[in-house]
């Protein structure tokens, strides 16, 4: 008897320490932060919008969702956007595009009469996250002049190569942006100089 509730109390007290455990912290990643905004370049006459952003609904979610094998994807809870991912990707092309042109982004922002605004729509096809092994991100992209009827529309896939860690996963997606914002940005120049030519 005497045994029976020795073992018993050991089981109670490995159950409440058990239920007094901590939870794992969650970690919380950014696209954008500490993103370097337009340097103090001159202005190049002309102003962009960058609408909102369009992602996959697989990965419209607060966690990371991770390729892990063929067909297979994992959400990883305690890894998580500082918010959805469609602002933090449209929010790191906005700093970038800006900074690629050192035009300003006046998206929902009054604007100069009669200012020239190129609007840059963007749905983003594919936003695959392998640890340890690459960040993609495949984007059909659209540049208009505001008020013009004429669109040029192109598409841009960067793969990026990364090492262990989520850490270094994120750092793969902000490269990968930073290259279709490149790509954007050589549009808008081409729209801005008369010849709408993709890069």
């Amino acid at each position: 008897m005497m045994r029976w509730q020795s073992l018993s109390g050991g089981v109670v007290l490995a159950l409440s320490l058990a239920g007094c455990a901590s939870p794992p912290p969650e970690r919380f990643y950014s696209l954008s932060n500490g993103m370097a905004p337009a340097a103090s370049a001159p202005n190049p006459g002309y102003y962009i919008e960058v609408q909102n952003v369009t992602v996959p609904q697989q990965v419209a979610r607060s966690q990371l969702v991770v390729t892990s094998g063929e067909g297979r994807v994992d959400l990883l809870e305690q890894e998580r956007w500082s918010s959805p991912p469609a602002a933090e990707i449209g929010q790191a092309l906005s700093l970038a595009i800006s900074g690629e042109l050192g035009a300003i982004d006046v998206f929902r922002t009054p604007q100069p009469e009669k200012a020239a605004v190129y609007r840059i729509n963007t749905n983003v096809q594919r936003f695959e996250s392998a640890p340890g092994k690459y960040a993609l991100l495949d984007a059909v992209w659209s540049v208009r002049l505001a008020g013009s009827a004429q669109v040029l529309a192109c598409r841009s896939t960067a793969r990026e190569e990364v090492g262990a860690g989520y850490d270094a996963l994120v750092m793969g997606h902000r490269r990968a942006i930073a290259r279709v914002a490149a790509d954007i940005a050589i549009a808008v120049r081409s729209q801005a100089a008369g010849k709408g030519i993709c890069p």
